[in-house]
């Protein structure tokens, strides 16, 4: 019988460690006792270990240095290109005005540490486990985690860059720890101050308390320090400015940062009970390069940006940035003259209280998604919301194709031709059929003799038709296919009776983007503004052009548009303010087009196809601070009605490039 190997290869592994003076396998043992070390030999290997990773401890320390601080000169603005490539605007400039710490009031620095760093006197600078979390996070491919001290945030700001990495972790942990020897707690604290980003452009504590209150730091008061303190964690998600959500963020930890400052004895319960009232801000302001339609463009830019790329705003303010963008001078300088026109000639806010507060948005898509142009409001410095970009106004008898369509899509049997009966029920086969017929001067004019059919009940714009229609079809189908055209699902109303008709907000880029999928045989693709974008020459990845796709049959897409071309037609010969106005070029041209009205006269829509654009317009009353929108009875006088005409004068005067419309023929 072979003798097995083991026995040799323990023997000349026991020799080995033996000569080394390590009794190993332990000798007068048996069994499986022998393999086991001896508490003094795992104590041994403990401190042996122990002084191995001090020794590389202190060799990583010598080789690592501070490297010299960033330097502000260099930072660039980001620079925004029109579709031709000219420059629109470069943004970014740094917003810094650097104070000592005499300057910061104690209730600051003690909001900001409460915050941040408890421990800030007392540590060294670092929090191996906050670390060691945040590398094992990043190596997995997670989110980033917190977790570093104010030391370790202030070598980031100062001397490392933005990356998210364990490599830059690992430097930022060493220089923590030589430049906590080095420096004050003091000097470390006024740095970290002097180079935090707050938001709103603001580098730094007295940038900040500028940006949100319109004083120097040094007359904050705690209840503000708390405010400012809180947006360290995340001005983005944390300047109340920034809606409902952000408000109640900010709130609950306001609170919070007063009551630790309680908890960690920086503060006394009779000092945290004077400040019960949260700090409310000044509303956020654009810089004065970004007024005009200027601002709004950017806006929609970066959103996208953000969207496709995962950079934030403190990322592109860093600056540095080229962005190419889908905008079309000559068309927003268009639609813009477009607007300010019509609103001159027929809205007389000084002497009609129902002309007041009137707001326009409207947007044009190509039918790739590209969006060419938009009105966002009057001055982006001055009107902070993005009228173009903001859902909130009630899309009414513009949702109606959506609803048609779906029947198309999903009724079986069908048509154009279907019909209600008088009792309401739904003939597929189609006894009802439309007759549209010339009548007077003008293509646009028509009379149609059966008001029952599907097609009719759209150029009539029929409530009771679409009530009917979308009950019958599902109202789910009807919701599925605006998703598919492109609407968010989060600005869809809830499933009742009223949704055929139109109470969903979407925003006037995505009713634009939507309506392409009727012109373009039921493709459609998601909205885009940017295509493309570099920084120090190297492409930032993320802007491939959206691929299009299918929402709906192209029948179905072809049956729709031929009947919203009634519809324009029909909706520009009635106004006879227009005199001649449906022979104008853009009638011309017109193949596709469709008003809209809330029920509740809260809004008035016109989109129209043409020359392969396709332009939502929308008009809406909002006064200021408040979130309801006014009635638009009466806008324009009492012979405007609900004021749904002027959605498609703008939209005329755009696509015709006349200053006034009604001055033709």
């Amino acid at each position: 019988m072979a003798r097995s190997p083991i026995r040799p290869i323990r023997a000349i592994r026991a020799i080995r460690l033996r000569g080394l003076g390590i009794d190993y396998p332990r000798r007068g043992k048996r069994t499986w006792r022998r393999w086991i070390p001896s508490w003094r030999q795992m104590l041994s290997g403990v401190v042996l270990g122990l002084v191995a990773l001090a020794g590389l401890f202190a060799v990583v320390y010598a080789s690592v240095d501070i490297p010299n601080e960033n330097d502000e000169a260099r930072r660039q603005g980001t620079v925004y290109y029109w579709a031709d490539g000219s420059q629109l605007v470069s943004v970014g400039a740094v917003n810094r005005q650097n104070v000592t710490l005499a300057d910061i009031p104690r209730s600051v620095q003690n909001a900001v540490i409460a915050a941040e760093n408890e421990t800030f006197y007392s540590d060294p600078g670092v929090s191996a486990t906050g670390i060691a979390r945040a590398a094992v996070s990043i190596v997995a491919g997670g989110e980033t985690q917190g977790g570093s001290t104010i030391t370790q945030q202030y070598v980031k700001n100062t001397y490392l860059s933005q990356e998210q990495s364990a490599t830059r972790k690992f430097k930022e942990f060493f220089i923590s720890l030589k430049l906590n020897n080095k420096q004050s707690k003091k000097e470390i604290l006024q740095g970290y101050l002097n180079t935090s980003w707050f938001g709103r452009g603001a580098y730094g504590i007295q940038a900040a308390a500028n940006a949100y209150y319109g004083i120097p730091a040094k007359d904050l008061d705690p209840g503000q320090a708390a405010l400012l303190a809180s947006l360290l964690k995340g001005a983005e998600q944390y300047d109340p400015a920034g809606g409902k959500g952000n408000h109640e963020r900010a709130v609950d930890r306001w609170e919070w940062i007063l009551d630790r400052q309680v908890e960690i004895g920086t503060m006394t319960k009779a000092e945290r009970a004077a400040y019960q009232k949260f700090p409310e801000p000044k509303p956020a302001t654009k810089p004065t390069s970004l007024g005009g339609q200027t601002g709004y463009l950017v806006d929609i830019a970066n959103k996208y940006i953000k969207k496709r790329s995962g950079l934030t705003d403190k990322d592109l303010f860093q600056g540095g940035y080229r962005v190419h963008t889908t905008f079309d001078r000559a068309r927003v300088g268009q639609l813009e003259r477009a607007v300010r026109s019509v609103r001159k000639r027929d809205l007389d806010p000084e002497k009609r209280s129902e002309d007041k507060y009137v707001e326009v948005g409207a947007a044009s898509v190509r039918a790739d998604g590209a969006v060419v142009a938009v009105y966002g409001g009057a001055d982006a410095v001055t009107h902070f919301a993005n009228n173009a970009d903001t859902a909130g106004v009630p899309v009414g008898s513009a949702f109606k194709p959506f609803v048609l369509a779906a029947a198309l899509q999903h009724g079986d049997g069908v048509s154009l031709d279907s019909g209600y009966d008088s009792g309401g029920r739904l003939i597929k086969d189609g006894p009802y059929t439309a007759q549209p017929t010339p009548s007077g001067a003008g293509p646009g004019r028509v009379t149609v003799t059966a008001p029952t059919s599907l097609r009719d009940a759209l150029i009539k714009s029929s409530n009771a038709t679409f009530t009917l229609l979308g009950k019958d079809i599902g109202l789910k189908k009807v919701k599925e296919l605006a998703v598919s055209a492109g609407l968010h699902k989060e600005s869809l109303a809830r499933l009742d009776k009223s949704f055929p008709l139109g109470t969903s907000t979407p925003s006037a880029v995505r009713m634009a983007d939507a309506y392409t999928a009727f012109s373009n045989e039921g493709m459609r693709a998601d909205p885009y503004s940017v295509t493309g974008m570099t920084r120090d020459g190297e492409a930032v990845e993320g802007f491939e052009k959206p691929e299009p796709r299918r929402a709906m049959d192209a029948s179905v897409a072809n049956d729709v548009n031929s009947t919203l071309g009634m519809v324009a037609w029909t909706r520009l010969g009635r106004d006879g303010k227009f005199g001649t106005f449906a022979t104008t070029k853009a009638a011309d041209d017109l193949s596709a087009g469709a008003t809209g009205e809330d029920d509740r006269m809260k809004s008035a829509w016109f989109i129209g196809h043409t020359e392969g654009v396709t332009t939502a317009v929308t008009m809406f009353r909002n006064k200021p601070g408040t979130p309801q929108l006014l009635g638009m009875q009466g806008v324009g006088g009492p012979d405007s009605g609900r004021g749904n005409v002027f959605p498609l004068r703008i939209w005329n005067a755009y696509v015709t490039g006349e200053a006034d419309p009604r001055t033709r023929g």
